[in-house]
């Protein structure tokens, strides 16, 4: 379980990545480069990914560590995932919603989870038996944090769920599990036909553009979804958000129903839904 240190820790590293990430944030000159899977990385990516590590290491020299850009370092039944700028897109175009993801793994089990949007002014953080908890960035004894509980998501066919990312970035088998959940729900974002890869229409906005958050999970966390799936994601796009979403009440899997983060896909759902979800992704036999 993770104990209070590892809290206190997270939060000191959520600031340290703030700090950085505000100095590059819509600075003059601000240049990006394409990685290798087409997607785009800065000097604040890898800046706040070099720093966190750094600071890992000082306090806890035997535990690992993963990150988007850097990978993976040591061994450990110990180990922190990072994602330094989750939304780096958003980042690069000025927009607010973009965070840094940090999660502590123990076991293989993710027991803390924090997400800090400084540029929403917005942070929330959970780890197990403890709630989900929102409050803003940087902290404020004036504001003191607020804690989130979701209630029961209805039915399937009622929901609203939010997937991403757009069809053209899917695979096959990808774009036909997303076109089986939006046929089978009530109301998808973005609104695409998510059978067929569309590359001539301009790119959609994700789904939390102009919500208050910085991640399609914390829609589900916060009430403003009842479902989120996410496809061709890294452990760093998901774990950190697990306990987020869990200790609210939701529920959290990839497709086959398993609680993991190194298959690319993470369904999250308010109570109750979550099965019938999964149901309707299924492949027909």
């Amino acid at each position: 379980m993770t104990d209070s240190a590892d809290l206190a820790l997270a939060h000191r590293l959520a600031d340290q990545a703030d700090e950085i990430a505000r100095h590059h944030f819509r600075a003059p000159g601000l240049c990006a480069e394409g990685k290798s899977d087409g997607s785009p990385v800065t000097k604040a990516d890898r800046e706040i990914e070099r720093a966190l590590r750094a600071s890992i290491r000082a306090e806890h020299p035997g535990d690992a560590f993963i990150g988007e850009e850097f990978g993976a370092h040591g061994r450990s039944s110990r180990r922190w995932i990072i994602d330094a700028i989750d939304g780096t897109a958003s980042f690069i175009a000025g927009d607010p919603e973009w965070s840094t993801l940090i999660a502590l793994e123990a076991h293989g089990a993710v027991t803390l989870g924090m997400v800090s949007a400084p540029a929403l002014g917005r942070r929330w953080w959970a780890t197990p038996g403890t709630g989900t908890w929102t409050g803003p960035c940087p902290s404020d004894p004036s504001a003191p944090p607020s804690r989130l509980t979701l209630t029961a998501g209805g039915s399937a066919k009622d929901a609203a769920i939010g997937i991403w990312p757009p069809p053209s970035r899917l695979s096959e088998s990808e774009r036909a599990a997303a076109a089986r959940l939006a046929a089978g729900t009530a109301t998808v974002l973005p609104p695409l036909d998510w059978s067929t890869p569309d590359h001539l229409t301009p790119p959609p906005s994700k789904p939390s553009t102009r919500s208050g958050t910085c991640h399609g999970a914390l829609l589900v966390a916060t009430g403003k979804l009842d479902a989120f799936l996410l496809l061709g994601a890294g452990p760093w796009d998901i774990a950190a958000v697990i306990p987020i979403v869990e200790e609210a009440g939701g529920t959290f899997s990839d497709l086959s129903g398993q609680r993991r983060t190194d298959t690319g896909a993470a369904l999250f759902a308010k109570p109750g839904l979550h099965q019938h979800l999964l149901n309707l992704a299924k492949a027909p036999n």
